[in-house]
């Protein structure tokens, strides 16, 4: 059974930045996921920063995100993997988004957003001209 988490659940209205609330992925098997961003609704004249952030203990979160999805502008998909395998610390993962608006018809930006994590089996860390040297 794959594990599916909503970092953001879907057609969530946001108009001010914000973060998530935090996912506990300690006991994630393969700890590698497909990232699903998707933008529902938005407004003209306004963009969305979205980026995955990483935890040890629930409260300390650093000053990097783990995953920076591209800005969007638009309604749409965008999908990203997150590969926590070589992060064995971090046992906790949020989102936290970004809002702007350079326009002048509304005083707010105004986004319908939501963020879901599927884990995936773990990426190959064999490099190709490994596996090629492998079968001549």
């Amino acid at each position: 059974m794959e594990t599916q988490l909503e970092l953001i659940p879907a057609q969530t209205h946001v108009e001010a930045n914000g973060q998530g609330t935090r996912i506990d992925v300690s006991t994630s098997a393969t700890r590698t996921f497909l990232c699903l961003l998707t933008v529902f609704d938005q407004l003209e004249q306004e963009s969305l920063d979205v980026s995955i952030w990483g935890s040890e203990d629930g409260e300390n979160w650093g000053t990097k995100p783990l995953l920076k999805l591209p800005q969007r502008f638009y309604r749409g998909s965008t999908k990203m993997i997150l590969d926590l395998t070589l992060r064995p610390s971090v046992r906790f993962i949020r989102a936290k988004w970004e809002l702007n608006r350079w326009g002048r018809v509304a005083p707010l930006p105004m986004f319908e957003i939501g963020l879901r994590l599927t884990e995936i089996p773990s990426m190959s860390r064999s490099t190709p001209g490994a596996r090629i040297a492998a079968l001549s």
